[in-house]
């Protein structure tokens, strides 16, 4: 579980920022703990998406859209954009995006002062088309659509792609049907590639690593951007993005994204380090849950014990074809025979089981009751049944799996007990 990159960042304003502008202390142990992470041992990086696996996928976009009658999906700036075409790009007031025929190559639509860029990126052949500051850039899709005879066939639309692009494209093509590209792109991101589940393994060794190394160096007093400075640190010396995380410490882990109260590390206080990392576009995110200098008391053990027990009862009902909601309610059901809940409520857990997880942090489809998807081989979620004791603490342990045709694999292999908290 993890917050969305902005707001993250807005809340811990960056620990690897904190430490290069010189505001740890010299000599203290958050100091030493980001200047010991040019130490670590090197992680092998797997190599980036490579060009012909992103005309592969444009292929089976284009099988897909002929099975479903869709004759062209619209892509905007995002994660999907650059998995069809490798261009990274960020959202604005200005469109740059990709529209993929069911039949023959598509094209690529940015301001002309943003070709050259885009031109570097670009790594499917495509043509670049470009629009003037005074031009309506969804006149060159409504154009291209009309030049390839799909003006009246539907138009599929990536499930992020904003308002104002439907709304202006329909003002250019007021009959064409425009529906959900989820059959298409949903389809297509939900079951990772061998080449996307090594970077995914590549993220998750680093994460694991750096929250391994962060956490053997907490002392006492730190604050959690301190200890978020440690993080970042190991990261950047792995080979990894950071893309920030969350340090709880004390009640603050009794809520499952924090308080805006400031805790520091106390002896026998729980510590939650919630964190995810990027390699080339592909996520992790683990969290570790460990007690501060001293053994962990009769509660806190249980309760450790519980979320372990939990994420446990997750993998076991991590079957081939069985909903993804299932995957909660089997969770769910022993809590609740522990006496937490019933359901969502507290003391319990208050979340879903777990995400997908790919390009993005969270992605379709999630481990929550309900979700009748059922799970494939190629599927990616995270595992993370915490459970939360308001005003006091919470524990959360945090681990990905992939689904094989053997069934669910993790990518790190949980902690064993809270007396080895990093294994």
């Amino acid at each position: 579980m993890i917050l969305a990159n902005s707001s993250r960042r807005a809340m811990l304003g960056g620990g690897l920022a904190l430490a290069a502008g010189g505001l740890l202390s010299r000599g203290s142990g958050a100091w030493a703990a980001v200047q010991g992470a040019a130490d670590l041992p090197s992680i092998p990086i797997p190599p980036p998406i490579t060009a012909a696996e992103r005309i592969a996928r444009l292929g089976k976009a284009r099988d897909l859209m002929r099975r479903q009658g869709i004759g062209a999906v619209l892509v905007e700036s995002g994660p999907s954009l650059d998995y069809f075409t490798g261009i990274q790009w960020w959202r604005s007031e200005r469109l740059t995006g990709v529209v993929i025929p069911a039949e023959g190559d598509p094209i690529v639509v940015t301001p002309f002062f943003e070709k050259p860029s885009i031109q570097e990126m670009l790594q499917v052949p495509a043509e670049i088309r470009t629009w003037e500051e005074d031009e309506e850039p969804l006149r060159l899709v409504a154009d291209f659509l009309k030049t390839r005879n799909l003006a009246g066939q539907p138009i599929g639309f990536e499930e992020t792609n904003r308002f104002f692009l439907m709304d202006r494209l329909q003002q250019q093509l007021p009959k064409a049907p425009i529906v959900s590209a989820n059959p298409i792109v949903r389809a297509l991101r939900m079951i990772k590639t061998p080449a996307e589940i090594a970077l995914m393994q590549a993220a998750a060794d680093v994460m694991a690593a750096s929250l391994r190394y962060a956490g053997e160096r907490t002392r006492e007093g730190m604050t959690p951007v301190e200890i978020d400075a440690a993080i970042a640190a190991a990261h950047k010396r792995l080979g990894a993005s950071y893309d920030g995380g969350l340090v709880l410490i004390g009640e603050a882990s009794a809520y499952p994204h924090g308080s805006k109260h400031e805790h520091v590390v106390k002896r026998g206080e729980v510590v939650l380090m919630d964190c995810t990392c990027t390699v080339h576009g592909y996520q992790a995110d683990i969290t570790r849950t460990f007690i501060f200098g001293a053994d962990p008391n009769a509660e806190q053990r249980k309760l450790w014990d519980q979320v372990h027990r939990g994420q446990q009862i997750a993998m076991a009902a991590a079957k081939l074809g069985a909903p993804a909601g299932s995957v909660d309610d089997a969770v769910r059901r022993t809590y609740e025979s522990w006496g937490y809940g019933p359901r969502y409520k507290l003391p319990g857990t208050s979340h879903r089981t777990g995400h997908g997880i790919g390009m993005e942090v969270h992605e379709p489809v999630n481990l929550v009751h309900g979700e009748k998807t059922p799970l494939a081989a190629g599927m990616c979620f995270s595992n993370e049944p915490g459970i939360y004791i308001p005003g006091k603490f919470g524990v959360r342990l945090e681990d990905c799996f992939h689904m094989t045709e053997a069934g669910p694999k993790f990518f790190t292999t949980p902690p064993p007990s809270i007396d080895r908290p990093f294994g």
